[in-house]
């Protein structure tokens, strides 16, 4: 019993340790995961489950490695975001390995990435066939960058002269059978213009829209919670056994 006692406030203290310190941190952490980062934060996290259930050794040395750690890594992105050089050797720098169409294959071996690795990349990026590639670079956090042949880029509105008004955000105006005044009034919209709305979709009551959204150029998305569909198309290439 009091060893479960001791886990249970372990863990809040740890819990709420890791919230402070992924807040200090800041986002970075996971929208540009750097293979360093991606080692500090499995770290941090192995310390902290180790303050939670290692009940041999008392659990200030624990917090004091926690708090050690992040301290470091918020030093690191300190001094990566004041001194590029430094940046340069702790984060790593983008590496080109197709350049005018060609790849680079000493680029790569540097990396240790192989052909395939690299056309799976391409993939990701909806790029099947090499000939359409004039540059691809590899960022330091690993995703891949591709700037396309200009005979491949898709057509722009700019490219046709075409004027084309921005669309804007769409704002949530239904949200789980919810109204939300407050971003009706954002748009300046009045509930009883959303409420004509509503009708010309044959909905009686808010209660029946799942979600409904506007965007400042007066786009207006409206979903059911019964949309009538019978099925939902099956995308799988296995049926199952049977």
């Amino acid at each position: 019993m009091n060893e479960g006692l001791v886990v249970l406030v372990r863990s809040i203290i740890a819990f709420f340790s890791l919230l402070i310190f992924a807040k200090i941190l800041g986002k970075q952490q996971i929208s540009q995961l750097t293979f360093f980062d991606y080692a500090l934060g499995i770290t941090i996290g192995s310390i902290a489950a180790t303050l939670t259930t290692d009940l041999s050794s008392r659990a200030w040395p624990h917090f004091v490695g926690l708090l050690t750690w992040c301290l470091l890594g918020y030093l690191m992105e300190y001094v990566t975001e004041k001194w590029r050089y430094a940046a340069k050797y702790i984060e790593g720098e983008p590496t080109i390995v197709i350049m005018n169409g060609k790849i680079m294959e000493n680029a790569l071996k540097k990396m240790k990435y192989t052909a395939a690795d690299l056309m799976g990349l391409l993939r990701v990026k909806d790029v099947f066939d090499l000939s359409q590639v004039d540059f691809a670079i590899i960022e330091p956090n690993g995703q891949l960058s591709v700037l396309k042949k200009p005979e491949y880029e898709p057509l722009t509105p700019k490219d046709m002269s075409i004027l084309k008004a921005p669309s804007g955000i769409s704002t949530e105006l239904i949200y789980d059978g919810i109204l939300i005044n407050e971003n009706l009034k954002q748009l300046n919209k009045t509930e009883k213009w959303l409420m004509a709305q509503l009708k010309m979709h044959e909905i009686k009551d808010v209660s029946e829209v799942f979600i409904a959204t506007l965007t400042p150029s007066g786009s207006l998305y409206i979903d059911k919670y019964d949309d009538h569909m019978l099925k939902a198309t099956d995308i799988g290439d296995y049926k199952g056994p049977y």
